[in-house]
């Protein structure tokens, strides 16, 4: 296919860029940026749920071999890992970041330094994409600091790796800047968004989230090399117990979304942080439970994507207090 420029480069020159940037940082006066909608002033410092102010917090910044093959591709995908989380899931593998960052303060930047870092993966690393690992409650800075990179050269496609508990209104100001979502499907029933992610309305709201998502990019885009240009994933993470409503959700997809929307269904549930002193999620997923949702993918005609191995527990865990790159694998299979 023949190789197009990211729109966000369209935007910058006419101005729509910084417009929606200044338009995204008002909201922060009264934050209503993700669903959770606190109304803390983050401008002057004040925090709430995802304890985090006005200037992003930065984890990790890396190229991230461990994604989707379209995404990690032969050089990886430079990952940038925003702290803390719009979300508390028991069984989160990100934990350390999403949940227990330890002095966060210490790890917030201003969007010229989150330019320059995005430039480094560009240039430096060569990643085939620019991605922002859970962005929700930092949808403000991250375009702050596109249009900052804009002008230093960035010329990459960026990716919105999400838990989908997005605000439309904030998907709605990505229009044109997002070239790829790479979006989770959690839950079918909104009893275990609240029970294990400490989140309501989940069911909800993630729909809402995907079905804005694929409107703004479609079915993906894949370039000569096979390298993901445009489009939306859906990650599907398999529970043990069910838990995951998998037949609901891939259903849903499959009728309310697009038969041909591309799916990622991930065996790698692991019961990490407190899901191991946590009833129903105690243990990892079975060969009967792995089995039942690969068949649902055939029955409901969800042809394009990607499938894990059963028996990939345990070969995501990354560890981000371990010194170097926290990532070593890459998805084993495909469809």
């Amino acid at each position: 296919m023949k190789v197009t420029k990211p729109e966000y480069l369209a935007l910058y020159r006419s101005g729509e860029l910084e417009r929606r940037a200044e338009a995204l940082e008002a909201r922060l006066h009264s934050c209503d940026i993700c669903p959770r909608e606190c109304g803390v002033n983050r401008l002057e410092g004040e925090v709430s749920f995802c304890r985090s102010a006005h200037l992003p917090i930065v984890a990790t910044v890396c190229a991230h071999h461990g994604e989707e093959p379209v995404i990690s591709g032969s050089k990886g995908s430079g990952a940038i890992f925003f702290g803390n989380c719009n979300m508390r899931c028991v069984y989160c593998q990100n934990h350390q970041i999403s949940q227990d960052l330890k002095d966060w303060q210490s790890n917030e930047i201003d969007p010229h330094t989150l330019a320059e870092r995005m430039l480094y993966l560009q240039d430096e690393l060569g990643c085939h994409n620019i991605n922002f690992v859970s962005p929700s409650h930092f949808v403000p800075q991250l375009v702050r600091a596109v249009l900052e990179a804009v002008p230093m050269g960035l010329r990459l496609p960026l990716v919105y790796n999400t838990n989908s508990y997005d605000s439309i209104k904030s998907l709605r100001e990505l229009d044109g800047i997002i070239s790829i979502y790479l979006a989770d499907l959690r839950y079918a029933n909104n009893r275990w968004g609240r029970k294990f992610s400490r989140v309501s309305g989940y069911v909800e709201r993630a729909h809402a989230a995907i079905q804005e998502m694929y409107r703004q990019v479609g079915d993906l885009v894949m370039d000569d090399e096979g390298i993901a240009r445009r489009g939306l994933i859906v990650r599907h993470l398999i529970l043990p117990n069910r838990l995951a409503g998998s037949r609901d959700s891939l259903t849903w997809l499959a009728n309310e979304v697009s038969p041909t929307v591309t799916v990622s269904i991930m065996s790698q549930y692991f019961p990490t942080h407190q899901a191991g002193q946590t009833p129903l999620l105690d243990r990892e997923i079975t060969l009967a439970e792995y089995s039942e949702v690969i068949g649902l993918l055939d029955e409901l005609g969800l042809e394009n994507g990607w499938m894990q191995e059963m028996g990939a527990s345990g070969n995501y865990l990354p560890d981000f207090a371990r010194e170097g790159h926290p990532f070593d694998s890459v998805l084993s299979s495909s469809r």
